[in-house]
């Protein structure tokens, strides 16, 4: 038993200290051959294998730091809390807003999709329809469907963002931009515009849009549903009594004038 928990300790101590590690750096911490020992002892301590690099390397759940989207990174190596690159691409299709092309998708996840996406179409675990002659992949679950369905097709304007574009890409400029243009508008359009925003950014947009935005993300979820659902009220916009003055007053106040002088 003395044997077994200084192995714990040795397999913890050595993640602990450089994240990550693959079977053969941890066999040779382990001072051992076997490939089925160093698994009995990963699973005894809740491991993670990488979805990059064909899951070449292993961590623990403990010291994973897994963003709002359930992905982790390190020394672009990367690792989802929904398991393997299959699980994890179903998952995002699954969850997607309007679906995933394969090269949106691949934006997202850092990896290549197309063979883990046409396999779990396959196994009928997602469902395939080809949008502007390109794969859209969604949801199999009917309702989820729909709605994505609907989104992507909603506005041929849409279609062609880039829905996978990540907000931690942005350059500095850009960012400074976004934010210049959000101040300039008013309450209502500055919520509709935080929701589009979010919308193109896709899983995770609410909270990177309100982080760059200092924004709640119940607002800005509040955008995107009016936005995408069409239910916009554009009257008023103005304050009552802003704008330019009726030309037929100006008239009227000078025909009045020039009759007292």
């Amino acid at each position: 038993m003395a044997s077994e928990n200084t192995d714990f300790n040795t397999v913890i101590n050595y993640l602990k200290r450089y994240k990550i590690g693959t079977l053969d750096q941890i066999k040779k911490e382990l001072c051992t051959s076997s490939t089925m020992t160093v698994f009995r002892k990963l699973k005894s301590l809740e491991y993670r294998s990488s979805y990059s690099h064909r899951g070449k390397y292993y961590t623990l759940n403990s010291i994973a730091e897994f963003d709002e989207t359930g992905l982790w990174s390190f020394n672009s190596i990367w690792f989802s809390k929904y398991g393997n690159l299959i699980e994890t691409t179903c998952e995002f299709v699954d969850q997607s807003k309007a679906g995933f092309s394969a090269q949106e998708l691949a934006q997202i996840l850092n990896v290549e999709v197309k063979h883990p996406l046409l396999s779990l179409f396959k196994q009928n675990r997602i469902y395939r329809e080809k949008i502007s002659n390109i794969f859209i992949y969604f949801s199999l679950d009917q309702g989820k469907r729909q709605q994505q369905i609907t989104l992507r097709k909603s506005n041929s304007s849409l279609a062609g963002f880039d829905l996978s574009y990540e907000i931690d890409a942005f350059r500095d400029e850009l960012k400074a931009a976004i934010i210049l243009f959000y101040s300039l508008l008013n309450e209502k359009q500055r919520r509709l515009y935080a929701g589009l925003e979010s919308f193109k950014l896709g899983h995770g947009g609410d909270k990177k849009i309100a982080d760059l935005l200092c924004l709640d993300s119940h607002t800005i979820a509040k955008g995107r549903r009016e936005l995408l659902g069409g239910n916009i009220q554009t009257a008023n916009v103005r304050e009552k009594g802003g704008g330019r003055k009726p030309v037929e007053k100006k008239f009227q106040k000078s025909s009045t004038e020039s009759k007292k002088s």
